[in-house]
């Protein structure tokens, strides 16, 4: 019987790491979002129709547009000397499918990628009414 490997080495990442993030964000609005105060310190308090109206803003950016920066990488493929025919035609493609996309009627194509919302509830604490804020998302 031939010796047995020993169990490769395990690592771990983080899926979505907090830290720097240069991410260009745009306010959706301010309405039914507040602080409150108690013993345990200030939380924020965001109703459920303002997670809602997110949600929706947040599903149709995702449908409709790239980041900046990910169109930027998409183009200089284009000019780049070392990529291949292949790159630059699925560069140009998604290019132009984004074009069509941020038009807002039709979204970009649901091969390309898919859309992770990660969301934290916090401390224990301050976790009232979450059930109701999680009927707004299931809808």
């Amino acid at each position: 019987m031939a010796d047995s490997l020993p169990p490769p080495e395990l690592s771990h990442t983080e899926l979505l790491p907090l830290g720097p993030d240069a991410t260009e964000y745009r306010l959706v609005s301010t309405d039914g979002v507040s602080t409150v105060d108690t013993t345990l310190g200030s939380f924020l308090e965001v109703s459920a129709d303002a997670i809602t109206r997110l949600t929706a803003e947040a599903m149709h950016d995702i449908a409709h547009y790239l980041r900046t920066d990910h169109l930027a990488q998409l183009a200089r493929i284009l000019d780049d000397p070392e990529a291949s025919a292949n790159d630059r035609f699925v560069a140009l493609d998604l290019l132009k499918n984004a074009s069509i996309a941020a038009g807002g009627v039709l979204p970009m194509c649901q091969d390309t990628g898919t859309a992770i919302i990660k969301a934290k509830k916090g401390e224990p604490g301050a976790r009232r009414a979450c059930g109701a804020h999680e009927s707004m998302l299931n809808t």
